[in-house]
């Protein structure tokens, strides 16, 4: 459909790629970052503090759990402090390092953990077991691996649920393990926080 597809090139554009992260390419130092940038989502924070923070791992060369592990925690508070992520940077350090610390002793990474897992249930189990992960998280980083890995199914969040109501697009009629509804779920989740939180009109008719 046409303005479906309008929707998307608006608001779709999946919140990896603004970071320059390729999960397409599905290399697990890629798929790493993002699940980096998906534990810090974790807490409320602010997008541009997120995105802040990101970029500073990124300059320093923190953004693998054995990096993570080499820079300390001292190190890592640093980096969080100077992206603005201050309200949460003892305890997201501490998570961090313990995070790699398992991920590096059990799995060794997360493409292991995935293809360990029996379903996306699973799979979210064990997400789940690391230190201070939540369905939040587990949410927003297996939202962009659908297309990655054949048991990244997360439930649809509630705000794409909403928008998609709204527009009257029948998600159960679409394929979730495509690039296409990642977009898809993109826009309407980002259209649907606008709608909730910021109280702007869903774009019916676009």
């Amino acid at each position: 459909m046409k303005d479906i597809s309008d929707l998307v090139d608006r608001f779709g554009r999946p919140y990896s790629e603004e970071l320059g992260i390729d999960l397409d390419s599905g290399k697990e130092d890629e798929v790493f970052k993002w699940f980096l940038v998906s534990i810090l989502y974790g807490k409320r924070v602010e997008e541009d503090v997120i995105t802040n923070t990101y970029r500073g791992f990124e300059k320093k060369e923190v953004l693998t759990p054995r990096a993570i592990l080499d820079t300390g925690w001292r190190k890592l508070v640093i980096i969080l402090d100077a992206g603005g992520y201050t309200r949460y940077d003892f305890n997201a350090a501490d998570n961090l390092i313990k995070i790699s610390g398992e991920l590096l002793s059990g799995c060794g990474s997360l493409t292991a953990l995935h293809k360990k897992a029996l379903d996306s249930k699973d799979l979210e189990r064990r997400l789940l077991e690391f230190r201070g992960v939540k369905p939040a998280t587990t949410g927003f980083f297996l939202r962009e691996m659908r297309h990655v890995w054949t048991k990244a199914d997360p439930e649809i969040s509630p705000y794409a649920e909403l928008a998609a109501e709204k527009l009257k697009i029948n998600l159960k009629k679409l394929d979730r393990h495509t690039k296409d509804f990642v977009r898809l779920e993109c826009a309407l989740l980002r259209i649907g926080k606008n709608y909730i939180r910021r109280n702007k009109p869903i774009p019916v008719g676009i």
